[in-house]
């Protein structure tokens, strides 16, 4: 007779192949998962047969503040009492508290903010947002990026797989190398109504531009007229120990875009913020952009509970102090395993670590699976394993992680040998 596990992953895996998504059940079974999950806690998801997995992707990006953080969830469950959907006739008052807590928090002067229900969402509405301001047609994007995939989300991106099949697409995007500054400035023109880009590409493997790449798109963007769209989507809120991924170059953009962390790991939200001068577009018609569900009561709670927690908490410092540990513990890894790692490379807890092979990536994901350590490959790029555990997790559990990771390539050294 099959374990409880077997019998009912067996049964969610052959209701994904019928109902929902067969190619995801198929590598989700081939990683190793074969568990299916049931409850979470602080930087655990627990499986239906008992078994603690340490969140080391985190949503992810989403579970800055960890799984069910009680004040957070405390706030959704309160709003849920007095009115979960708002009537979107009479004025909301806590939209404007939330909106009044996000501007607070933004990099320089962005004191107004769009709430949506994605991170996918937030990029489209920045998108149209920039070219109403400007009157521009053109964007110009990185290579390698990852904004989401929707239809002008998808068309900022950076990766054709994902593209190819849904052409054509938005028209009037580019595409130049990540970090190339010449590039940027030569693509940036008269017509260019905003470059958008992520401080850090995490989907692309947790690239980083060298040092001084974005004040240069900055100036390039100033000297041309031309809007800085950053999306802090998946960088924001402490992630990479400061508050912004921008901060550590000390800039800020004309539009941002939030989504992730901000629903505080109990609600979908996303939200892009902008300067007074690009929320003009909203004076002639306040609805040339609206959203049916974004900016909901619970949602709003949520965010606000989330913004608390994340100053209480103090979560970019804890995001240093921790981060310094895991990237510290991969780099070890990696100097062991030499012949199989190719680069260890992160800020905060934003790490990436880079094997010479996809294939081997895959394998050793699996491999910390079967050690209870959940971790993913960035969708731009497998060969590079992502870790962003909660910004709580302790000193003993990045022990734990590295551990794991050792053990996994360990192991998968062993079984390439042994082909």
């Amino acid at each position: 007779m099959d374990s409880p596990q077997a019998s009912r992953f067996e049964e969610v895996f052959k209701l994904y192949h019928r109902h929902v998504n067969p190619g995801m059940a198929e590598l989700v079974k081939f990683m190793g998962f074969e568990s299916v999950e049931a409850e979470t806690e602080g930087c655990y998801v627990v499986g239906d047969d008992g078994r603690r997995f340490l969140d080391c992707l985190g949503g992810p990006g989403v579970f800055t503040l960890g799984h069910k953080p009680a004040a957070v969830v405390e706030a959704v469950q309160e709003q849920l009492g007095r009115m979960p959907l708002s009537s979107h006739i009479l004025l909301s008052p806590l939209l404007a508290d939330a909106a009044k807590a996000v501007a607070g928090i933004v990099p320089g002067e962005m004191p107004f903010v769009f709430f949506c229900n994605s991170g996918a969402e937030a990029v489209e509405g920045a998108l149209k947002a920039a070219r109403m301001h400007t009157g521009r047609g053109k964007f110009v994007a990185a290579e390698g990026a990852f904004h989401g995939k929707t239809f002008g989300a998808l068309s900022a991106s950076g990766r054709d797989v994902y593209k190819t099949p849904f052409e054509p697409l938005v028209p009037g995007f580019s595409h130049v190398p990540f970090g190339d500054a010449d590039a940027m400035a030569k693509a940036v023109d008269s017509d260019t109504a905003a470059v958008i880009l992520e401080p850090i590409q995490c989907e692309n493997g947790i690239r980083m531009p060298a040092e001084g790449y974005l004040n240069a798109v900055r100036e390039i963007c100033d000297k041309a007229g031309a809007l800085l769209i950053l999306d802090e989507i998946q960088t924001g809120f402490g992630r990479t120990g400061k508050m912004w991924a921008c901060d550590w170059d000390g800039i800020a953009p004309d539009i941002m875009t939030l989504g992730k962390a901000l629903g505080g790991g109990v609600m979908p939200v996303g939200a892009f913020a902008a300067t007074e001068a690009v929320w003009q577009i909203f004076e002639e018609n306040p609805y040339i952009h609206t959203s049916t569900f974004g900016g909901n009561p619970l949602a709003c709670r949520a965010a606000m509970a989330a913004i608390e927690q994340i100053r209480a908490l103090d979560v970019p410092k804890l995001a240093a102090e921790r981060g310094a540990e895991l990237l510290d513990g991969c780099a070890g890894v990696a100097k062991k395993h030499e012949g199989i790692i190719a680069e260890v490379r992160g800020r905060g807890l934003l790490v990436g670590v880079e094997f010479l092979d996809s294939d081997v990536a895959g394998l050793v994901i699996a491999g910390m699976s079967q050690r209870n350590v959940l971790v993913a490959y960035g969708l731009n790029n497998a060969k590079v394993l992502r870790f962003e555990p909660p910004a709580i997790i302790t000193s003993d559990e990045i022990a734990i992680v590295v551990k794991a990771l050792d053990e996994a390539v360990g192991q998968t050294v062993e079984m390439l040998a042994m082909m």
